[in-house]
C-alpha cells in the first residue's frame, strides 16, 4: 500500500506516517496542496489513498482535492481529509466534492485505522 500525506504540519505528517510504515505501507509527503501534485507527477503509480489536510498555504486541501479530482489519472486513488475542520458543512462540502472519508483531528491511531478499513485499505501491522 502507498498513501501520499497532504499537511502542513510536518509533526502531522510524521505521526501519520509512522503509523502507516509500521503497518508497511510506503509513504510520500507534502507540506501543501501544489507541493502534492508536484510529487504525484514524480510517481510511476498514484497511491492508494491521499490524506489531505483541509487548512495549508500555497494550495488548501479542497483545492487539491478538485484538482485531483478533475483529473482521470487519480479517479481511482482514495482521499481522506484528515482535519480540523469539524463542521458538517465542511465535511459534506468535500464528501460531494469526491473526497472518499473524513477524519477529524486530533485522531487516534484506532480511529485511523478505522477509516482506512472503511475505505478497504488495511493498516494492520
Amino acid at each position: 500500500m502507498h498513501a501520499l500525506i497532504v499537511d502542513d504540519s510536518r509533526a502531522i505528517r510524521s505521526v501519520i506516517a509512522r503509523m502507516l510504515r509500521q503497518a508497511g505501507w510506503t509513504v510520500s509527503e507534502a507540506g501543501h496542496g501544489q507541493e502534492a501534485l508536484e510529487v504525484l507527477a514524480s510517481l510511476d503509480d498514484a497511491p492508494d489513498i491521499a490524506l489531505v489536510d483541509w487548512n495549508m498555504p500555497v494550495m488548501d486541501g479542497y483545492a487539491l482535492l478538485q484538482a485531483l479530482r478533475s483529473n482521470p489519472g487519480y479517479e481511482q486513488m482514495q482521499i481522506m481529509m484528515v482535519t480540523t475542520e469539524t463542521e458538517i458543512e465542511r465535511m459534506q462540502q468535500a464528501l460531494a466534492a469526491g473526497a472518499n472519508e473524513y477524519l477529524m483531528k486530533p485522531f487516534t491511531q484506532e480511529a485511523l485505522a478505522e477509516k482506512l478499513g472503511i475505505l478497504g485499505l488495511d493498516l494492520a501491522a
